[in-house]
């Protein structure tokens, strides 16, 4: 019989976590690094990282900080590299850095607006998985946690160019897992419905917000800690028969 407990540990293994610096990334790497991984973070912001480094390694965590953007492509390489360097594998990639800067009507949308969105969220997820699916595939071995969201799949306003993207990074992570499966590389997504984070905040504080929870049958927004298990599950064994699903966690929101 298999012990779960033993199946959701990540000792000995390295996972990858984009947009670590604040909100669900660095809750993400938090819990990977409490189940035993070591944690490679990356973020734009190096202070951020820095951090988040100091609190991992005062509770026995080991932590590598690779600042950057994953939009670039050139530096999504050389951070692979660096951690098959510092680490010699790389098993878990979970690819949380995300933007959504515009609250704006469609129609009011300018194309660098839609591609700034693009560039960061899907571009940036397909460079990622791209690079470490290299190491991946040559381990045979490896978990790859796309971050969607819930309106990849459920309609809201002004939002056109975010829920665009992740809609992408889904489609994307169904072809991953049907290429890479053979191979040992499992592809999933995890899709957050409203958390408190600093992206979400200034939409949770408007008159959006009330409309937000009232939509959500648990009755609140949920806090960035409580999506930290379900990407520890996508990333372990526990999970070892799951690829090319999506796990959303999201309170039971729907749209209205």
């Amino acid at each position: 019989m298999a012990d779960v407990n033993t199946e959701l540990r990540l000792d000995g293994r390295t996972a990858w976590v984009t947009g670590a610096g604040k909100g669900l990334g660095r809750a993400i790497a938090v819990a990977l690094s409490q189940a035993g991984a070591t944690v490679a973070v990356t973020a734009r912001t190096a202070s951020d990282l820095e951090t988040l480094e100091t609190e991992l390694t005062d509770h026995g965590g080991k932590v590598l900080v690779l600042p950057g953007s994953v939009a670039d492509p050139a530096a999504v390489r050389e951070t692979v590299e660096r951690i098959a360097e510092r680490t010699g594998r790389l098993d878990v990639l979970v690819n949380c850095a995300g933007i959504s800067p515009h609250f704006t009507r469609s129609e009011k949308v300018t194309d660098k607006d839609w591609r700034q969105v693009v560039d960061v969220n899907l571009d940036g997820t397909f460079y990622c998985c791209r690079e470490a699916g290299k190491v991946m595939l040559e381990q045979r071995s490896g978990s790859i946690v796309n971050v969607s969201s819930v309106h990849a799949v459920t309609g809201f306003e002004r939002i056109a160019a975010y829920a665009a993207s992740k809609g992408g990074v889904e489609a994307l992570t169904r072809a991953l897992a049907v290429e890479w499966a053979d191979r040992g590389v499992r592809v999933n997504t995890l899709a957050p419905g409203y958390f408190h984070t600093d992206l979400s905040s200034g939409l949770l504080d408007s008159r959006w917000g009330e409309r937000i929870v009232r939509g959500t049958p648990l009755g609140r927004v949920g806090d960035a800690t409580e999506l930290g298990g379900a990407a520890v599950f996508l990333a372990s064994d526990a999970s070892r028969f799951v690829t090319g699903t999506t796990l959303t966690v999201d309170g039971g929101w729907t749209a209205w």
